[in-house]
């Protein structure tokens, strides 16, 4: 059994999951949108809504995280309470996916050694998304 984040997006999922990808040089993400569903007869979809991502997954160093667009007129909250924890033994990949990261978004924290890590940092990026990056070593 696996924990997978959601991660909901106000129109601009598609760049997000192909943002995150490429950061993380993983599969470009499948993507179905709300218009390739099938549809209720009795409801017509909206114009607005048929090119926004209803559902996409990103495999990131071996995590599922999905990814969608909220509904037209559904509320919006950006994702301050949804918070990522990448950890990996790679400190090389954590320190470039963390300088992408950090592109238009605003950093809490630079990555450094701490008490519980030789190199942990967090950030919001360009979208939102609380981001913590950590090394922890391989266990022998």
């Amino acid at each position: 059994m696996a924990i997978n984040v959601y991660l909901n997006f106000n129109g601009n999922c598609r760049e997000a999951a192909e943002f995150y990808a490429e950061v993380f040089n993983t599969e470009k993400p499948e993507i179905m949108t709300f218009g390739d569903a099938p549809q209720n007869p009795e409801y017509t979809l909206p114009e607005e809504a048929k090119d926004l991502v209803m559902h996409t997954r990103l495999n990131i160093l071996g995590s599922n995280v999905m990814f969608s667009d909220v509904f037209p007129g559904s509320p919006f909250i950006v994702g301050n309470n949804v918070s990522l924890a990448v950890v990996s033994d790679n400190e090389e990949q954590l320190k470039s996916a963390f300088e992408a990261l950090k592109v238009g978004g605003k950093v809490a924290m630079e990555l450094q050694e701490t008490f519980f890590s030789k190199c942990y940092g967090s950030l919001k990026d360009k979208f939102g998304i609380e981001w913590q990056i950590s090394y922890e070593a391989e266990e022998a």
